[in-house]
């Protein structure tokens, strides 16, 4: 299953990407929203992570142009953010993300959630 991680912040894409590849992921790394856009049509990715507080254009509106493309918007996404404020869930699912986590990342939570959407176990 291929994983597309979109994320600026160097040390979270690493730490997520090492975790995700150890649990048999392959994973592939966007670093700004423009670029997981990009990204989501060139590679197919079976999910994305996407971090909402993204350079060029946020996680809010790539979320959009990727869930209205017809050959697209299958791919589930989760959203990902350290600004976990009220009403950001509602915010991120209006969107069309299909899950919502916070950060700091637990991965047994996020793992968890990947699976659930990709209808897999890895454990």
């Amino acid at each position: 299953m291929k994983v597309l991680i979109v994320e600026d912040n160097e040390m979270n894409r690493d730490m997520l990407s090492r975790r995700l590849l150890r649990k048999g992921y392959d994973v592939v790394i966007a670093v700004d929203g423009e670029e997981g856009v990009s990204m989501a049509t060139s590679e197919a990715p079976d999910i994305i992570l996407m971090d909402m507080d993204l350079p060029k254009i946020d996680g809010w509106e790539a979320t959009r142009r990727i869930k209205s493309s017809d050959t697209l918007k299958r791919i589930p996404i989760i959203a990902l953010t350290a600004h976990a404020m009220t009403g950001d869930q509602d915010r991120a699912m209006g969107a069309g993300c299909d899950d919502y986590d916070t950060k700091p990342i637990e991965l047994p939570r996020l793992l968890g959630k990947i699976e659930e959407l990709l209808g897999t176990s890895t454990s």
